[in-house]
C-alpha cells in the first residue's frame, strides 16, 4: 500500500513495554527495516518484529551490553548517528531517548514519534544526579549538560514531531521550542474483559522504581489498616517497599499479563501515584471497568474522566491519597463499569493505526 522505502529507528529492544507495543502496532501496517542500538531476540520470540530485518549498532557486540545497556548511555548519541539510512525515503524514529538523533538527508522525511523528552536530562535531572555517589556527581552534571545540548540539536533533524499526549507536546514546546501533533499510543483494549462484580481490594501495578512513587501508596495504606492493597511488579524498590509495608499490603512481584488482568478485573479500584506522560496501566484498569484513583497531573488528565471513570488527587503526599480514597468510597456506587470501559475505546489500537497511517499518507502525498 505504501510504496516508499521506510526505516524505523527504535532506541533499544531489550524488554517489552509501551514503546515496544507501539512499535508492534506500527509494524502490523507497514513494511520497514528496523534499526536499534541493541536487541535481545530471546525477549521478542512471539512478537511481530521477528519477521523484520533488524540492524544493531556496534554496541551489540560489547560484553554485558544487553544486561547493563544503561551504563553505556554516554555512547548513545554518537552511536545512533552511525546508522547509514541513505537508502530510505521515510525515517520513523520511535524515540524516548536518542533515536530521533539519526542523521538524514534533505530528500528524506523524518517523522519522530516521541514518547517523552529525555527525562533524566530534563524533568528528573536533579533526582537522577542524586542516584550517583558524590564523587561521580560532577561528571554526571557535565555529561547531562552535554546530553541536553545534543538533545535539542537532534530535534532539528526531525521534519514532523508526534507526541503521545498533550502533556508530552507541552514538554516538547517547553524544552525544544517546537510544536508537536498528538497521536495517543495504542492500548490493547480487547485483551481486557469487562467485570462488573468487584472484590474488596485495591491494586497498583508497575515497575517498582523511585519516580513511580509507590512509596506514597504504601504509606497511605499503612495508615488505613482496614483496606487491602495488592502490589504487582518488580524493581529495585521492592525490598524497601516491603520493609515499610503493613499486614494489609500484599506484594505479588512480577506477574504475567494474564494474571495482572485478573487482578485488574476484580479490583475495587486501581491506584497510581506517578506523574505519567500517558499511563497505559491506568487505561488497562479502566478497560476492565475498574475505576481509578490517580495523581491529577500529566497524561492522566487526558486518560481519566474526573468523577466518571476515576478520582484525582493533586499532591504526591499520603494524606492527599487517603482523602481521594475516602471520596472514592463515598461515591463508589456512582461508578458505572460499562461506562468506564466504553471511555477507554478511544485509545484502542485500531484508532492508533488509522491515525498513524493517515499521517504517513499525507507525508507520501507531499513528497
Amino acid at each position: 500500500m505504501i510504496n516508499k522505502k521506510i526505516a524505523i529507528v527504535h532506541d533499544w529492544l531489550f524488554t517489552i513495554g509501551g514503546a515496544e507495543k507501539t512499535l508492534f502496532a506500527i509494524l502490523e501496517k507497514i513494511e520497514a527495516d528496523i534499526y536499534t542500538l541493541g536487541y535481545n531476540p530471546q525477549n521478542f520470540l512471539n512478537t511481530p518484529i521477528k519477521n523484520f530485518k533488524i540492524s544493531t549498532s556496534f554496541l551489540q557486540q560489547l560484553p554485558f551490553f544487553k544486561r547493563f545497556y544503561r551504563y553505556f548511555l554516554p555512547l548513545f548519541p554518537i552511536t545512533i548517528e552511525q546508522f547509514d539510512l541513505s537508502n530510505y525515503d521515510i525515517i520513523i524514529s520511535s524515540s524516548h531517548a536518542v533515536a530521533k538523533g539519526v542523521l538524514t538527508n534533505p530528500d528524506q522525511y523524518h517523522i519522530c514519534y516521541c514518547y517523552t523528552p529525555i527525562r533524566y536530562a530534563w524533568d528528573l535531572y536533579h533526582d537522577h544526579i542524586k542516584l550517583f555517589p558524590k564523587f561521580l556527581q560532577p561528571l554526571i552534571v557535565l555529561f547531562l549538560h552535554y546530553i541536553r545540548i545534543w538533545d535539542i540539536a537532534s530535534t532539528y533533524r526531525v521534519d514532523k514531531l508526534i507526541a503521545i499526549s498533550k502533556y508530552v507536546a507541552k514538554r516538547i514546546r517547553k524544552y525544544y521550542n517546537k510544536e508537536a501533533e498528538v497521536i495517543y499510543p495504542p492500548v490493547e483494549i480487547d485483551r481486557f474483559e469487562l467485570e462488573t462484580k468487584k472484590d474488596n481490594y485495591y491494586v497498583t501495578v508497575g515497575r517498582l522504581v523511585p519516580y513511580k512513587r509507590f512509596d506514597l501508596i504504601i504509606k497511605a495504606f499503612r495508615l488505613m489498616p482496614d483496606k487491602k492493597l495488592i502490589v504487582i511488579g518488580d524493581g529495585p524498590e521492592l525490598k524497601k517497599l516491603k520493609r515499610n509495608a503493613s499486614k494489609n499490603i500484599e506484594f505479588l512481584g512480577w506477574q504475567p499479563d494474564s494474571v495482572v488482568k485478573l487482578y485488574l478485573q476484580k479490583a475495587k479500584g486501581f491506584i497510581y501515584a506517578a506523574l505519567e506522560d500517558f499511563g497505559i496501566a491506568v487505561i488497562e484498569a479502566q478497560a476492565c471497568g475498574t475505576p481509578v484513583i490517580v495523581y491529577g497531573k500529566g497524561g492522566t488528565l487526558e486518560t481519566v474522566k474526573a468523577n466518571k471513570t476515576g478520582i484525582f488527587f493533586f499532591k504526591q503526599e499520603p494524606p492527599s491519597i487517603i482523602e481521594a480514597i475516602n471520596k472514592f468510597e463515598r461515591m463508589y456506587e456512582n461508578f458505572n463499569p460499562e461506562y468506564i470501559r466504553k471511555w477507554t475505546l478511544r485509545f484502542n489500537k485500531d484508532r492508533f493505526q488509522k491515525e498513524f497511517q493517515s499521517l504517513l499518507g499525507k507525508v507520501i502525498d507531499t513528497k
